[in-house]
Order: C-alpha cells, then structure tokens, then sequence
C-alpha cells in the first residue's frame, strides 16, 4: 500500500528535495507552500505523513501541528517538525506539541525519508506478498536486466545506484536477499557485505555479489568479505535466481527472531559541547555520515530534550574535558534509559581517557584524529548498542518461547489431571447414586419392618407387655424413627449436593407462604408469628430454594418453641435473603460451626434434629455460587443471611466465604 506525506515549506528548493525523496522511496506526495493551503489540505487530503516547517509567512508550524492534533480523523498522522530554528527548546517545544520527530535544518532528506517509514510502523514490519530482493549496482542497464528477470521469477525488485544508497535501503526495506556488484564508486561492493554484516538488524541477511573480474583470487577476496554467493557477469545471469533461491532457503531454517533497529537505518545523535564553532564542527562531520545531529550547548539542556527524544548515541565535544567532562558523562550516566545511550568523549589529552571511561563514557577519541575517526567510533558505539539490544531481544524472546512451552505443558499437564479427576468424579458420584438408591430402599425396609413390629407389640392387647418390657419396644420404635429421618435427611443432602441446577425467576414470597403453610400444618398447636416481606423474587433453582426455606423455618419454629411470643421474620435486605428469629440463638462465636454435617450447639433432648438440616441449607447455596452466615447470641435469637446472585455469577473464592458472627 502507497503511503502519502505532505510536505509543508515555503522553500521551493526544499519543497521539491523532498517531493524527489520520498516518491523515489514509493510515497505519494501533496505539496503546499504556505499555511492556507496546508488547512486546506488538512481538511480535505489524505495523507499518512506530515512534514511541517516551523516558519513560515502566514503561519506558525507549531500552531499547524496544533490544529493537525486536534482533529480527530488526522490523530494517526506521523508528524515532522522541520525547522533551522534547532535550538533545545525549540526542539522541546515542538515535541511536547506532538510531533513524532523535530529534524534541524540543514537536514538529509534520506532521514527525513527513513525516519517518517520508521514511524509509520513499515520497514521490518512489511510483509510484501512477493519477496523483496534488492539489487546494488552502478549501472542502471545491468539493474533493470536483473530487475526484468527476477520479477519474471516472482521476486518484488529494489534498486539502489550506490553502495551508500544500498546500504540507506537496506536498512529501511530490510530485503530478504542483496545482490550487490563488486566495484562500484564510492564504497565498493566487498565493503557494503562487511557493513551489512556488521550490522545487527541485517547480517543474517543472504548477499550476493557479483562482479565482470574472472580471476580465483577475487572470488576468495568476496567470500572471506562475508557474501553468501558469488556470481560472475559474464556467465548466463539465469544463475542468479537459481543462487538466491539457495541462499534464501539456507536462510529460511534460522531462527525468526526480528530486530528493530539497523546501523544503516535512520540514527540519531546529540553533540553536546560549550563551544558554539565546535558545536558546528562535531555537527558537520556527523551529518556526513548521514545521522541527524543535535547540538547543545548546556548539559541541563541535553538532560531536558533526552527524557522528551531519545537518541542513539552522545559526543561530548571539546570544552567538556577534565571535571567539567566527567560530571557531564557521570550525569548522563546516572540517569534510568538514558543511561544506557552510549557516551562518546573527545578531547586532546590522553590523561583525560582514564578518568572519561571512569566517569561513564564508552568511548574516548582525540581530536587531533579527524572526523572521520570520530564517525567510526561513532557507528562503533552505536553497533555495540544495537547488538547488545538485539542480544537482550532474542534473549526475551526465547525466554517468551520458554515460558509459552512451560504454559503449554502446565496447561496439558491440568487438563490431564483434571480429565482424570472429572472421571474419578463421575464414578464416585455413580457410587453415590448406588448408595442412595440402597439408602433409599435396602435401609429405609428394615427400620420399618422394625418401627411397624414394635408398634404392632405396643398395640396388642391380647398379649399384654411388662412395663419394662413396653419401655424398651419404645426406644427400639423411637430410635427407628430417628435412624428414618436421619437417612431421609441425608438422601435430601444429596440431592441438594449434585444434579442439574434449573434455574427460573420466580415468585419468592409466594414460595415462602407455601412453605410456612406446611409447616404450620406441621405443629397444629404452635402459634408462631410469621412476617414475610412482599415481592421478593429469585432467579434460582425453586426445587433447591424450597429445600433452604423448609430447613431454615423448620429450625427457626423448633429453637422458639420455648419462647412465649414465638416471631419469624423472612425478608430481604440489600441483595440478601434473611430468615430472623426470637428464640434461642447459639453462642457468640460459634456461627462457623453450625455448617458442618451433624454439629450441634444445643443438645438432642433439648431441641432433637439430625444435625443435617443446615449442611443441607449451605450445599444447596453453593450450588447456587452465593453464601450463607449466621449471626446471633445466645437466648436472644438468630439470623440467618443467604444470597442466590444471577445465573451467570462472578466466581467467588470459598477459603473467603462468609461465616460472620454479627
């Protein structure tokens, strides 16, 4: 896809260095000259990037970017500030406006281009449906030749006429293959291999050079220079795609782990010395290497634009030497991020270097040694930098592919175990069933053989019993009774613990009445005092809920059947159902107690019972993904709270469930 910039500036010169630029990159480009025509390409152009001069006749650039900012539809847009005002605090002031980049004049429009691809997300992060292969060559007939017969094989065709061109493209395209010619002006093809190579983000990448000398040693010259194949012009060229066909399935097998930075590629640094002519100086040779250059002049300052921008690499010039220079470094140094950019110092005396590389710096170059000393140094820093970023990268992502197997494994080794707990579940909930059917009929026969003979005894006046002899059949026939209700109690446990949950909206307090109706028909001669709230719904299992109701009324009828004025409130207060008696309570503290299967606070002769009744009561809320507690005190009644939250409930941790004492 054709990405779009518009460029802003009142220079022609500029203007049209940059329309050349960027559509020699592939852009489609919307010139404007003045601020009224940039507002009126904001409102009606699309565009992906913008390129905005500070100055300009009718307008000021950051009042553009500001307009730019603040419209919605343009809040993507790649913005680049570009300005001969490249003081810090212009530079600040125009980032903390918005913009993505602020380049000083005079600029390379080879950056400009680079950086606004960087920031648009493209370069490493294309995926071309062909693959991209880039041709360096000098002659533009030997380029379209191959162009024409590699695109005829599918390939998508790069061309740069220079080894410095080749090397800027490489680093922005990231090609899947170079084929560079062996002599060329300016940097030769050997050299552009072993800058390639020496880069982080493109070394693995496959090279081929070519070249019209056919003598061995040559050959042996470009292989030890670190290319992947040699080709010689003279031999038919249908060798070339099969080589790289070779060359790019060698490449294939290693390991896809992606970088984002390159040596090449857009870098930006800052010259920081006191000295304004030597300010320029450490910008002039810097710029030739094709880097973006800021200069400052005040330490404070660089601390400023450095958190706002960060860049690739730090001079300190000349004027920044002895305690000046090392306090310079050691702050830099000391600064989280920051801190890590590496610090290049020069000065002229070789005493300095210790105490420099104490204080910080990576680095120490003499003066004396010329700019192009400086620029090695420079680009050796910052391919130090990047290597050891791409290190940390791969590094993480294999620790990320470590942690996302260990996951897989964990994960696999829980669905297995869980598997394999759902099946021991599922047969011990088919022994469950087995025994509750053999509860319900093998033990439940013999009591009533039992309860029915004792009676039958009992009643018989033809053979009439000694009163002890009646005393002892009354204790078989009532401990028969009690072993009944027991098995009854826990065949309603198990029902409330297991099957389906069929959960409908229904009328709570009508479900209510109906229970205390049972209830009271339960205890004819019991006048207890029952108040029901009005309108209470549930979205519950009405089966489930019943069995709540039953139990907890029963319970609150039987600890008030020694009060005078018996009162049974059920309501609903505050997302929570209650059931609230005046009878007699349970100790302070013991409110965690009363859940568990056959506790007792009270004793049997006192209030009789299974003991069940409240377990029942709790599984079937569960069931449900609420709580219940108690509250209440001893002689003075209790209250008991329960919730039955929606259907699709948020999970709750049980270790935390509510037991409160109130």
């Amino acid at each position: 896809m054709t990405s779009t910039v518009l460029i802003v500036d009142d220079s022609l010169t500029v203007r049209m260095d940059l329309h050349e630029a960027f559509e020699a990159d592939g852009f489609t480009t919307v010139l404007c000259a003045s601020g009224e025509q940039a507002r009126k390409a904001f409102a009606s152009a699309v565009f992906d990037v913008a390129v905005l001069d500070v100055l300009l006749p009718d307008a000021d650039g950051l009042e553009l970017l500001t307009e730019l900012r603040g419209m919605p539809s343009r809040r993507n847009v790649v913005t680049v500030l570009l300005s001969s005002e490249d003081e810090v605090h212009d530079r600040l002031a125009g980032l903390r406006t918005g913009a993505d980049e602020y380049v000083g004049k005079p600029y390379d429009a080879g950056y400009v281009v680079a950086r606004s691809r960087q920031l648009l997300g493209e370069g490493v992060h294309r995926r071309p449906d062909r693959t991209a292969v880039l041709v360096v060559d000098d002659s533009m007939t030997f380029r379209e030749q191959l162009r024409e017969l590699l695109e005829s094989e599918g390939y998508a065709v790069l061309t740069a006429p220079s080894g410095e061109e080749g090397l800027r493209m490489a680093a922005d395209r990231r090609p899947a293959a170079v084929i560079v010619d062996g002599v060329m002006p300016g940097i030769d093809g050997a050299t552009v291999i072993r800058r390639i190579r020496l880069d982080p983000a493109l070394r693995d990448t496959p090279c081929i050079l070519m070249t019209a000398a056919d003598d061995y040693a040559t050959e042996l010259q470009m292989l030890d220079a670190g290319a992947d194949a040699f080709v010689r012009k003279q031999q038919n060229l249908a060798i070339v795609p099969a080589k790289l066909n070779a060359v790019l399935r060698q490449s294939a097998e290693q390991l896809p782990i992606e970088v984002t930075g390159s040596l090449h590629g857009p870098s930006k640094v800052l010259a920081l010395t006191p000295d304004r002519e030597r300010l320029s100086g450490l910008a002039t040779a810097l710029r030739s290497e094709g880097y973006d250059v800021v200069p400052v002049a005040d330490a404070n300052d660089a601390l400023d634009l450095l958190a706002e921008q960060p860049v690739d690499c730090i001079v300190l010039g000349q004027g920044l030497d002895g305690d000046i220079g090392r306090d310079a470094c050691r702050r830099i140094k000391e600064v989280p991020v920051i801190g890590e950019t590496p610090v290049v110092m020069t000065g002229e005396a070789d005493d300095d270097m210790l105490a420099c590389l104490e204080a910080g710096a990576d680095d120490y170059v003499r003066a004396s040694s010329g700019p192009e000393a400086l620029r090695a140094h420079v680009r050796t820093q910052i391919r130090r930098k990047q290597s050891h970023d791409e290190s940390r990268r791969i590094r993480e992502e294999l620790m990320r592919r470590e942690l996302d197997a260990a996951e897989e494994r964990a994960a696999r080794q829980l669905a297995e175990t869980r598997a394999a707990l759902v099946e021991e579940l599922e047969w011990r909930n088919r022994e469950l069933e087995a025994f509750s059917g053999s509860v319900s009929h093998d033990l439940r026969g013999p009591l009533q053989v039992i309860s029915s003979f004792a009676e039958h005894m009992l009643d018989d006046d033809e053979d009439p019993l000694s009163a002890e002899a009646k005393r002892r059949l009354g204790r078989i026939r009532n401990a028969a009774s009690r072993m009944a209700d027991l098995v009854e109690s826990l065949l309603i446990l198990a029902r409330a613990s297991r099957g389906e949950l069929r959960r409908t909206v229904f009328d709570l307090t009508a479900t209510t009445l109906q229970v205390i109706g049972e209830v009271e028909a339960r205890y004819p001669d019991r006048a207890v005092a029952f108040t029901v709230a009005e309108g209470m719904t549930a979205d519950a299992d009405e089966g489930l809920v019943r069995v709540i109701l039953e139990n907890l009324i029963n319970n609150a009828v039987k600890f008030t059947g020694k009060i005078a004025d018996p009162a049974i409130t059920i309501g609903f207060d505050g997302g929570r159902y209650f059931v609230r008696d005046n009878g007699a309570g349970f100790p302070a503290g013991k409110a965690g107690e009363l859940f568990r299967p056959f506790a007792r606070l009270h004793s049997a002769q006192e209030f009789p019972g299974t003991g069940i009744g409240l377990t029942t009561v709790h599984r079937a809320v569960e069931r449900h993904g609420g709580e219940i507690w108690a509250a209440g005190e001893d002689g003075r009644g209790a209250t008991f709270w329960f919730t039955l939250p929606p259907a699709t409930p948020v999970a709750t941790d049980r270790r935390t469930q509510a037991r409160r004492d109130g």
